[in-house]
């Protein structure tokens, strides 16, 4: 399907993403060497009209997976249906599954909006900058519904991983589950998942969430000649997911773990009035060898 692009530059890099498929990020690269910063979306990706394609999507109203149907409000339940055809559970709420609007698009700055109905109303802004080597994206969502809701975010990139790829983010627990059921409680954080000091990716799959992150993450590429040094706020989490065999990862901040509207205490949730708005923001800088 053709999308609409729009591109952003610095000195140190380009970027190109599409308000169409969710507000992604399609490409960001660097200038001198075109190697690609996050997973490069080639042609077929961008045509498969799915952010699950390309190199970061936003997260609204929740991340990740919500159980039982939908969650309580205080004036009742809210109903969620599976949102994909490949997960039971309705997944990274509906941001991402519809076309945002262009309010600014200017050579290092670009602010996407969506009003959306979908399962409550809301408007979300994305605002995405680019500066000497510095992507910027700031995510935040006001509620419009009469009846407060809880909300989450997060932004869902896709790194390239390599042989000698390495990350240093330092936690404290790890949400972990009982066999064939979502997250439900916190452990310490294996050695091998453990990453206050750089580490490889494990080879084993990983899809967990990890809490109590002070939002400071570094990732190394040795061989292909560059760091990202990325900067969170808004959250004290992260979700790594690491398939086995796959050339990426992924590195998420989010503000809440997997199925918080059902954890004790809603971690990490904010329970929004009527004009009321939460954000979430990520940087990345790009350091080349």
């Amino acid at each position: 399907m053709a999308v609409t692009e729009l591109h952003l530059q610095d000195r140190l890099t380009r970027l190109s993403l599409t308000p169409d498929l969710g507000a992604s990020l399609i490409n960001w690269e660097a200038k001198s060497t075109g190697q690609a910063l996050l997973r490069h979306s080639d042609p077929t990706a961008l045509a498969s009209g799915t952010p699950r394609q390309l190199a970061c999507y936003p997260l609204a109203p929740w991340s990740n997976r919500i159980a039982e149907g939908g969650f309580a409000r205080p004036d009742g339940w809210q109903a969620l249906a599976p949102n994909t055809a490949h997960d039971p559970y309705p997944i990274h709420g509906s941001a991402w599954q519809q076309a945002w609007h262009v309010d600014l698009h200017r050579e290092h700055h670009a602010r996407l909006t969506l009003v959306s109905e979908q399962p409550f109303a809301y408007r979300a802004t994305l605002d995405v900058h680019l500066l000497e080597g510095c992507l910027k994206l700031d995510l935040r969502v006001t509620h419009l519904d009469q009846v407060a809701t809880w909300y989450g975010l997060g932004l869902h990139p896709y790194f390239p991983r390599y042989p000698d790829t390495q990350i240093q983010a330092a936690a404290r627990h790890v949400w972990l589950a009982e066999p064939d059921r979502l997250p439900s409680y916190q452990a310490e954080i294996p050695p091998d998942w453990n990453f206050e000091a750089p580490g490889l990716l494990p080879e084993t799959l990983v899809d967990h969430a990890f809490s109590g992150w002070t939002g400071d993450c570094i990732i190394e590429q040795p061989g292909a000649g560059y760091r990202l040094e990325c900067r969170a706020r808004g959250t004290e989490h992260f979700l790594l997911y690491c398939p086995p065999g796959q050339a990426f990862f992924c590195f998420e901040p989010v503000s809440h773990p997997i199925n918080a509207h059902h954890l004790p205490g809603r971690p990490g949730l904010r329970l929004l009035q009527q004009g009321q708005a939460m954000s979430l923001g990520f940087s990345l800088r790009y350091r080349g060898s």
